[in-house]
C-alpha cells in the first residue's frame, strides 16, 4: 500500500512538472536553437534532482529565489548547496527545519537536489 502510494506521488511530481514546463513555454520558443538551448539545460541537471527539489520549492522558490525571509539559493554553486545541505544533515550546521528536512534525504539525493538548483542559477 505505501509503495502504490509513493509511486501516485512520484508520477503526480511528474505530470506536475511537465504541466509547468509546457506552461512556460511560448510559440516563439518553438525554434530549433530554443529546442537545442533547452536539452543542453536539462542534460547538465537530473531529472530526479528536479523531482526531488519540488519539495524545497515551497520555501526557496522553484528557481531558488525565495520571495521571503527563507534565504534564497539562486546563484549559489553546486558545491555550496551540497555542503551546505550535508552539513545540515549532520547537525554541524545550526537550523531550524533544514535539518529535520535533510534527514529524510540520501548523500546522492542531497547531491542531485544541488546540482538541480545549482545548474538552474547558472543557466540563464
Amino acid at each position: 500500500m505505501a509503495v502504490n502510494k509513493k509511486i501516485r506521488l512520484i508520477a503526480s511530481a511528474l505530470c506536475l512538472t511537465a504541466l509547468a514546463a509546457v506552461s512556460m513555454a511560448s510559440p516563439s520558443d518553438c525554434s530549433a536553437k530554443a529546442a537545442k538551448k533547452a536539452v543542453a539545460q536539462k542534460s547538465e541537471s537530473s531529472p530526479r534532482g528536479e523531482i526531488l527539489s519540488l519539495s524545497c520549492a515551497s520555501c526557496h522558490g522553484t528557481d531558488g529565489k525565495s520571495a521571503g525571509i527563507i534565504p534564497s539559493i539562486d546563484g549559489k554553486s553546486v558545491e555550496y548547496i551540497e555542503t551546505a545541505l550535508k552539513s545540515f544533515k549532520s547537525g554541524t550546521r545550526p537550523s531550524t527545519v533544514m535539518a529535520r528536512h535533510t534527514k529524510g534525504y540520501t548523500d546522492e539525493e542531497l547531491r542531485l537536489i544541488a546540482e538541480y538548483f545549482g545548474t538552474l542559477s547558472h543557466n540563464k
